[in-house]
């Protein structure tokens, strides 16, 4: 009995190794060695040739300037100014929007959302709805249980305004969804589209602007996004056609959450943003945030497994070496947008990625990106690390088999040999 309580421990103790291990990025390898940009980029690139069924953009920053870039294109040209729609991704223009309101003085982000909302409240619920800050909607810990995930819109459908979009929005799982609170705010993290369309509402009523116009003026703008809008990218010039995963050209669809996941860009655009990002100073105009400022972003807020994984508007990805957090926001959309953008703080290193005829191509780099950078798996490659784990734990179990296997054995034969 006491042999097989310790082989029971040592499975135990192995399996949570084995796990920790995966974790860590143990049992994967970079897709390059560390540090060699050149082969980083030709792995991506091969990636994205053998999986790419549609238009492709990848760049790469070092020390916070563009050392590398492709782009793949299916019919069309593309380019570093092609606009190609972000998906989620739009969720972090408009936390550094809100976050420009809170760098005024305009917004407190421990402050309940509601002392500055005018065109619509949360409806009523069982739980106190003081307690849905500014802060915790940017970090997706305000209790909200919608999960959208918004639906498209055909070019020949009207778009409803926003507060019809706050009350009934249109999921992309076609399902009955409600924009509330579902459950006690600040109690965990849970990804919450509402949260944004939220905050879109509160920019509006604080501004006392349509949301892509101050978008426009005081941040896109001023970054030097040139190319950034969130006007219906069909009749535009240069933009990246919408293909579906077997790479067949589908109608460009618009989407009525701007806040959340309207905005499109190019590359140019995307670099000018992670630049903006790096700043060490404060004294480049008013309107872009000070360092502080986008530190603050930064600090983890949510998290989920026992990971920090969001910040005020961002993603931690993963931890660096400093202690600091590889950031950024990944986004897709239907029927095959996907988008990344990830940044390491230690190096200023950087890495873009914009797909449309693929679901998950940008994330799949963005994360071999992480791992590369870091030797840790990024939060969204849990699963792919715990089954890189599954082989060596099973050679484990073999040599615990074995080990107890053989103590047995040589006890059973000093018994014999006393007789």
């Amino acid at each position: 009995m006491k042999r097989l309580l310790l082989a029971a421990v040592a499975v135990l103790a192995w399996t949570g190794i084995a796990a920790y291990g995966a974790i860590q990025g143990w049992w994967l390898h970079p897709i390059a060695p560390r540090g060699d940009t050149h082969a980083f980029m030709q792995a991506a690139s091969a990636l994205a040739q053998d999986q790419s069924k549609g238009n492709f953009a990848l760049v790469l920053l070092r020390q916070g300037r563009v050392d590398a870039e492709q782009y793949k294109p299916s019919i069309d040209p593309v380019d570093r100014d092609t606009r190609f729609p972000l998906a989620s991704m739009s969720k972090w223009f408009t936390a550094y929007a809100v976050m420009q309101q809170v760098q005024a003085g305009r917004l407190d982000l421990d402050a309940p959302v509601s002392t500055y909302l005018k065109q619509w409240q949360l409806p009523a619920g069982t739980f106190d709805q003081k307690q849905v800050t500014i802060g915790r909607l940017l970090s997706h810990t305000a209790g909200l249980t919608d999960g959208l995930g918004f639906g498209d819109y055909l070019p020949s459908e009207s778009l409803p305004s926003l507060q019809e979009t706050l009350r009934h929005p249109r999921a992309s799982s076609d399902s009955t969804v409600t924009i509330a609170v579902g459950r006690a705010p600040g109690s965990g993290f849970q990804y919450s589209g509402g949260g944004y369309l939220i905050l879109q509402a509160l920019l509006e009523d604080v501004t006392g602007m349509p949301f892509a116009t101050w978008m426009q003026d005081s941040v896109l703008g001023p970054l030097g996004m040139q190319r950034a809008t969130y006007a219906y990218l069909a009749p535009l010039d240069n933009v990246s056609r919408s293909f579906d995963a077997r790479g067949a050209i589908v109608p460009t669809y618009r989407y009525a959450a701007a806040g959340a996941t309207g905005l499109s860009a190019s590359a140019r655009d995307l670099v000018a943003f992670a630049q903006a990002q790096l700043r060490t100073d404060d004294g480049a105009g008013a309107l872009l945030l000070h360092r502080a400022a986008l530190e603050g972003m930064r600090q983890p807020h949510g998290r989920k497994l026992g990971l920090d994984i969001w910040g005020l508007g961002v993603a931690l990805y993963a931890p660096t070496a400093s202690g600091a957090y590889v950031y950024g926001h990944d986004g897709a959309n239907a029927p095959a947008i996907n988008t990344s953008m990830r940044i390491n703080p230690d190096n200023g290193d950087a890495v873009i990625v914009l797909v449309t005829g693929h679901p998950s191509l940008a994330t799949t780099i963005g994360s071999e990106w992480t791992l590369w950078q870091t030797g840790v798996v990024d939060f969204l490659s849990v699963d792919r690390a715990l089954r890189s784990a599954f082989v060596p734990w099973l050679l484990g179990l073999a040599v615990i088999a074995a080990l107890w296997g053989w103590r047995v054995v040589r006890r059973r034969s000093a018994t014999y040999f006393v007789a």
